[in-house]
């Protein structure tokens, strides 16, 4: 089992949330972050002086997968989230011990889905 997390632009979301269901992966937790990678956050103009904001906003996703779908999952986030531009984001892509199905009990794959 492993655990994805994607960090992704805030428009590409409903792209990625479709490529990920034709693979038939429908559980995932999202959260609105905020971040900055090697642009170190927004520079703008403000009466002449540069001014440098902190964080951009942007989209974590995550994923409990097993491992025969860990690389569909990761393609299909690709291929939703890539617009060629900086920014786009980065995944990765973490063992996971246990998981439990707090429900049921299960635990392990059967818990994931």
């Amino acid at each position: 089992m492993k655990m994805i997390i994607a960090i992704i632009q805030p428009s590409k979301l409903d792209d990625v949330r479709d490529e990920l269901y034709k693979i038939d992966v429908n559980l995932m937790t999202i959260s609105e972050v905020l971040g900055h990678g090697r642009q170190k956050g927004v520079t703008e103009v403000y009466r002449g002086a540069k001014e440098m904001g902190n964080f951009l906003r942007k989209i974590r996703i995550e994923i409990a997968v097993n491992d025969n779908f860990l690389e569909p999952a990761v393609k299909a986030i690709v291929k939703g989230a890539k617009t060629g531009e900086t920014g786009d984001g980065k995944i990765f892509i973490l063992p996971l011990d246990q998981c439990v199905r707090i429900r049921t009990e299960e635990r392990g794959g059967l818990a994931i889905g």
